[in-house]
């Protein structure tokens, strides 16, 4: 995703004990961390005859490439003040990157004159004075899991792939496996490090924090779902869940289960009919719609279904659960009887990658192991969305409702067709709601707070030449599936807008989105007027600027 980040700061000491914000004190300690520690090393500024250069001008998605005078490494805030400082001066337009898995062109096109690159800022690590743990925007979210779970034996609830950069993942609102039963990443963001420029062009940085007494709040907000590259440089990000009280650190943020009950299955196409393709996708929906209340004892359970192209071969399905809960096995072979009630369709081993997901035979039975070790499986093998060769087109809907028959007849056709004969092709359908339908809509930058799944249509391939074929597949699925609402997933009774870590372009452009409904509000609803104010403040000359950016408030 784009690289919005953060960096170490010493802050609030004495007013961390009754849990409240000295904005003053920690005003004071900001500006000693940026300005008065020694300078540290500046990153490498790599230009068009470095060798380096290609790889660092596009990311995993091979669509976008940039042309940019330069790329300068960033590796700590000051450095970050610098490299923006510099940049301002010369009138240069820059990007921002964390991790490079931004699905739009917000990093990588042909205005970008200088990329601004976090990759090796990689910190994690528990600040005493803040009681919260700071991770910096270019680590990748398996190391984060893995830094904090083995530090302190905690962690935050975020996605599966693990090459994925913690900049933009939290900025857009971050959701993973354990949001159900836990909220998504941001529900647990305590503040946020930010490199701004204002109108005269001068650079600072900026603590702001989820304190109600912060002036600085309405920053932290915005860094709550409001997406990346909008308001200025993430140097830091710290974590710490509400309602977390004293010092130790392993009581103050999200505990994962120690150990988790996973299965992964398929359904082979050999035996689909259209009858039992629907019952199947209706089985999904309806049971997504009766448990994923924050209440619901099924928030310890969460599902990632690759509804595949027949070109695939199957569709596979892995569930996770948490084995310390009361009747786990329960909660899951119920799970697994609910979506195949009534297809006639016994599911088989997943011995093949899918999407997302690799292989996994070994669990076509039901099988407990550590949550990290589960992580890892998952994680780790992601041998389509982490390939760096390969090319993708991706379209994202919430859904606070179960599917129609015609939403269904459109998957099926548009799935078995055989005018786009692609493996790599898949609708993705993750679970959502739970925990994270606990919170308010305006609680947070991300607005969806009652959805009960989460819907990805994407697709992969290899070659430049098959870009019209691949956009003409998703952008005909998409707007089929959508055309009751123009083409795109306008919230209403049953849709809830998209998801801006899944950007798309798309829906800015009225040839593909004839809903009269603007993007922000597919993305953002209500939210939007006040992510305007918070960049009018921030960035008054919407000097971080890309296609599906925060525009301020006039």
């Amino acid at each position: 995703m784009t690289g919005v980040n953060r960096r170490t700061m010493l802050s609030r000491s004495a007013a961390v004990l009754g849990g409240t914000a000295v904005a003053g004190t920690l005003a004071t300690t900001v500006a000693a961390a940026a300005g008065g520690a020694p300078a540290a090393e500046a990153g490498a500024t790599i230009r068009p005859d470095d060798p380096r250069y290609a790889m660092l001008t596009t990311g995993n998605n091979q669509r976008f490439v940039a042309r940019p005078d330069y790329v300068r490494m960033i590796r700590s805030t000051a450095d970050a003040e610098r490299a923006l400082r510099d940049a301002v001066r010369q009138g240069k337009r820059v990007s921002l990157r964390s991790g490079g898995h931004c699905f739009a062109d917000f990093v990588c096109n042909p205005e970008v004159e200088v990329v601004l690159d976090f990759s090796e800022m990689t910190g994690v690590t528990y600040d005493a004075r803040m009681r919260a743990f700071a991770v910096e925007p270019g680590a990748r979210l398996l190391n984060v899991y893995e830094a904090l779970y083995k530090g302190w034996g905690v962690t935050v609830p975020g996605g599966i792939c693990y090459s994925v950069g913690a900049g933009g993942h939290i900025a857009g609102g971050g959701y993973g496996l354990l949001s159900r039963a836990h909220g998504l990443v941001v529900d647990h963001l305590y503040a946020v490090e930010v490199v701004v420029v204002d109108t005269a062009g001068k650079v600072r940085t900026v603590v702001a924090t989820r304190e109600a007494d912060d002036p600085n709040r309405d920053l932290w907000w915005a860094h709550t779902g409001g997406g990346g590259g909008n308001f200025g440089l993430v140097t830091r990000y710290w974590f710490r869940s509400p309602g977390a009280t004293g010092s130790d650190p392993s009581k103050l943020l999200v505990q994962p289960p120690s150990t988790v009950l996973v299965s992964a299955v398929s359904f082979p196409w050999a035996d689909m009919t259209e009858s039992r393709f629907t019952r199947l996708l209706r089985n999904f929906g309806a049971w997504h719609e009766a448990n994923s209340g924050p209440d619901s004892p099924y928030t310890a359970l969460s599902s990632l279904f690759n509804v595949c192209h027949k070109a695939h071969g199957t569709l596979d399905m892995f569930t996770q659960v948490d084995a310390t809960v009361p009747g786990a096995d329960r909660l899951l072979a119920d799970y697994l009887a609910a979506i195949t009630a009534g297809t006639g369709i016994s599911p088989t081993a997943m011995t093949r990658p899918s999407g997302e997901l690799t292989a996994m035979p070994q669990l076509a039975a039901p099988r407990r192991m550590p949550w990290l070790q589960a992580t890892r499986l998952v994680g780790t093998n992601n041998p389509t969305i982490t390939d760096p060769t390969a090319r993708g087109a991706h379209k994202s809907a919430y859904m606070r409702r179960s599917f129609t028959d015609r939403q269904i007849s459109v998957m099926y056709r548009r799935m078995s067709g055989e005018d786009y004969w692609n493996p790599d092709t898949m609708i993705v359908l993750f679970s959502f709601g739970g925990q994270v339908n606990a919170a308010a809509p305006d609680a947070t930058a991300n607005a969806q707070r009652n959805s009960v799944f989460k819907m990805c249509f994407q697709t992969f391939w290899h070659d430049a030449a098959g870009d019209d074929a691949a956009l003409g597949w998703a952008r005909g699925i998409y707007e089929e599936f959508f055309a009751g609402t123009g083409g795109v997933p306008v919230p209403d009774d049953r849709h809830d807008g998209c998801y801006i870590n899944y950007p798309d372009t798309d829906v800015a452009d009225p040839a593909h989105n004839r809903s009269g409904v603007p993007w922000t509000e597919l993305y953002y609803k209500g939210n939007y007027p006040r992510l305007q104010q918070v960049k009018r403040r921030y960035d008054p000359t919407d000097y971080f600027r890309h296609s599906l950016s925060v525009k301020p408030a006039r």
